[in-house]
């Protein structure tokens, strides 16, 4: 199934943190906090601003992002489990 955001929104696919600490811990799924980095699988036009003008997005897909615990909203499309937010809930692109 093709997905395209529209307006400021994104497609963000959660990048799995490793599940050992350090120390050689392995920390089990039920304890393990959802991953706040993710990889941008789509990204629509952007927005309007109060001029009318299109303000195209800071991020494009492929870019890897952090984003806040609570950002977003999680769907499934394909089988897949993806969310979708406001560029603004994005904190920054990772390089």
């Amino acid at each position: 199934m093709q997905f395209r955001p529209l307006h400021d929104r994104v497609v963000v696919r959660r990048i799995e943190e490793e599940l050992k600490t350090k120390g050689g811990i392995i920390i089990p799924d039920t304890a393990a906090e959802k991953p706040q980095q993710g990889e941008v699988i789509a990204a629509g036009p952007g927005a309007r601003g109060e001029d009318g003008k299109l303000q195209p997005l800071d991020v494009k897909k492929g870019d890897k992002v952090l984003f806040g615990k609570w950002s977003g909203t999680e769907v499934k499309i394909d089988a897949e489990e993806l969310l979708i937010m406001k560029e603004s809930d994005i904190l920054g692109i990772l390089g």
